[in-house]
């Protein structure tokens, strides 16, 4: 299969970044620089690319009913953030501080709930503290896992009634039956055998088909997996370290992939074709996505 074209979208300076949500109503990307301590949002339009910084590590962003708010998962809570004045105001812890640790991966369910992972900060260590929680909108915690190295690959299938997950360190993506009433779910098996293929499972998304787009970190690429779990599509990309695709667009076509620059223990490998580790990449990989759930709002 040809390669598709790699586009440089955001350039210099990013640390850790992750996240990319598309908002429809904005026709923008949200998007996160971890140990930049700040939420971009970049507009394709114009090639812009603004930042709010939040003084504190954001692991991910949801949606609100409010365009331009955002609930930004950050060290070990919930805030609330408004685009237009910068503010950032907290909302709802989701573990005590004294953990140590820090919230990651995150996204809206289909019922309209944050699921949202915690973890260690220093993946060196290989500490398996973090904790998988499902939040509802009047404030409800429950917890889904727990012992947890590095939670990530975070999707939902609200066709097929499914949830995939990854804790990186294990080399497996999982995939449940997941309950679009109540939140729950069950019958977890495995998905996607990490091992044998390049790289490490990070983050996630769908597409319209229901197939799993999955960046392999360390491994130069992002892979398109079939609901039946089979690997369709390998996109290689020019730096080591992606970390989180997202459909995006005026018609959820442009796959945007975030990438980890010089944050971590491990320095990324120098970028090809004059990519720098860090880069938002823009590819068009002939599929289109499917919208993002609202938090407080079920599909």
């Amino acid at each position: 299969m040809t390669q598709p074209s790699v586009h440089r979208a955001v350039s210099g300076g990013i640390l850790l970044g992750e996240c990319p949500l598309w908002s429809d109503r904005e026709q923008c990307l949200y998007w996160i620089d971890i140990d930049g301590h700040a939420v971009h949002r970049y507009d394709p339009s114009t090639g812009l690319d603004e930042l709010r910084p939040i003084g504190a590590r954001p692991g991910s962003c949801a949606l609100t009913a409010d365009v331009g708010r955002l609930l930004v998962a950050t060290e070990h809570q919930l805030v609330w953030l408004d685009w237009a004045s910068g503010d950032v105001t907290p909302w709802l812890a989701v573990e005590d501080p004294s953990t140590g640790n820090r919230c990651n991966d995150g996204r809206v369910d289909p019922g309209g709930r944050m699921v949202v992972g915690t973890m260690w900060p220093d993946t060196g260590d290989g500490r398996s503290s973090g904790s998988l929680y499902r939040i509802g909108s009047d404030g409800s915690i429950d917890v889904l896992l727990n012992d947890l190295g590095v939670p990530n690959g975070l999707a939902f299938d609200a066709e097929r009634g499914l949830m995939y997950f990854a804790d990186t360190p294990t080399q497996t993506v999982l995939v449940a039956d997941y309950d679009l009433d109540t939140g729950e779910r069950h019958n977890v098996r495995a998905f996607l055998d990490y091992d044998p293929l390049p790289g490490k499972p990070d983050g996630a998304c769908l597409d319209a088909d229901g197939c799993y787009w999955s960046a392999s970190v360390y491994g130069w690429s992002v892979i398109r997996v079939t609901p039946d779990g089979r690997i369709d599509q390998r996109v290689e990309l020019p730096v080591e370290k992606p970390s989180m695709p997202a459909f995006g667009g005026s018609d959820l076509s442009t796959l945007y992939v975030t990438s980890i620059g010089a944050a971590g223990s491990k320095p990324s490998a120098e970028g090809k074709d004059g990519f720098t580790p860090g880069d938002l990449m823009a590819v068009d990989v002939g599929v289109q996505g499917r919208p993002e759930p609202t938090f407080g709002q079920a599909d």
